[in-house]
């Protein structure tokens, strides 16, 4: 991942549209210390700070159909990754310091020319598979009251002119998918508040309706058969847990209990397979 971002930012610096002396000057990535001393003009971009960019953080779950089948995951990690870009030269005095600064210079210029990274730079696990956002980059500013000094004191060398670069990547820690069927079809039933009814449909083990069986009320006289799309009504029940009985030609009578009340007038039975 990290690895990938390196490789990124220098396919940056070598591609060629770059400035000349960016595109033949050395890249590195190891830490600028005390005892970093480049033999030849360099580009250093140290990583030296990963953070969650809590600003694009997304807490609703990923939501993904494939056919018949919906997953559901939680989401990625939107991650700022900071490097500290300093320029090196091999020479000494004035011309040492002179390089220094034009090749910095350039370099600042350059990636200010990418406030989103260009797909035709992206390296490895950024490229295959494909990130899911754009990958954002940010030039020469720092967080709220950060500061530098304590940065080159702990690294043992004298404070040097520098900008930062941070770039947006996307992570995926979490590897458990939810998988749940996808629905097909949706039906509404309507009934009333002054004309309650025990209603419902009589369904088979595929969701379709299964006409001309008999549904009656255990212990009741009410009765009726199912229509071509497997509804029945029995009107004039009184509220309460009841018991209905589906009859039906060539298999065992099937009872399912349910509670009956104005507001939970409906109740489909679907009928095991055979």
């Amino acid at each position: 991942m990290f690895a990938d971002l390196d490789a990124t930012l220098q396919a940056m610096l070598d591609d060629p549209t770059a400035p000349a002396d960016l595109r033949t000057a050395d890249v590195s990535f190891v830490t600028p210390d005390r005892d970093y001393k480049p033999p030849q003009a360099t580009i250093n971009l140290y990583l030296h700070e990963v953070t969650e960019n809590r600003a694009l953080r997304d807490e609703a779950r990923v939501m993904e159909r494939t056919g018949t089948v919906w997953s559901s995951r939680l989401p990625s990690l939107r991650v700022d990754c900071s490097y500290l870009v300093t320029a090196w030269s091999a020479d000494t005095g004035g011309l040492k310091v002179a390089n220094e600064h034009r090749l910095l210079g350039l370099a600042l210029m350059w990636f200010s020319r990418f406030p989103v990274i260009a797909d035709r730079f992206l390296q490895g696990s950024l490229k295959h598979p494909p990130q899911p956002f754009p990958l954002p980059s940010v030039v020469a500013q720092t967080g709220e009251g950060q500061a530098m000094g304590h940065f080159w004191t702990a690294l043992g060398t004298p404070p040097r002119p520098a900008f930062s670069v941070t770039v947006t990547i996307t992570v995926d820690p979490f590897d458990q998918v939810e998988q749940f069927a996808a629905v097909e079809r949706l039906h509404i039933d309507t009934g009333s508040i002054t004309d309650p009814r025990l209603g419902g449909r009589v369904l088979d083990a595929a969701l379709s309706a299964v006409p001309g069986v008999v549904v009656s009320v255990v212990g009741t006289p009410l009765t009726a058969a199912t229509d071509v799309a497997g509804r029945f009504a029995l009107p004039g029940l009184e509220a309460g847990a009841c018991t209905l009985r589906v009859q039906r030609t060539g298999a065992p009578d099937l009872d399912v209990a349910v509670t009956y009340a104005v507001d939970r007038q409906f109740h489909d039975v679907v009928l095991p397979t055979p």
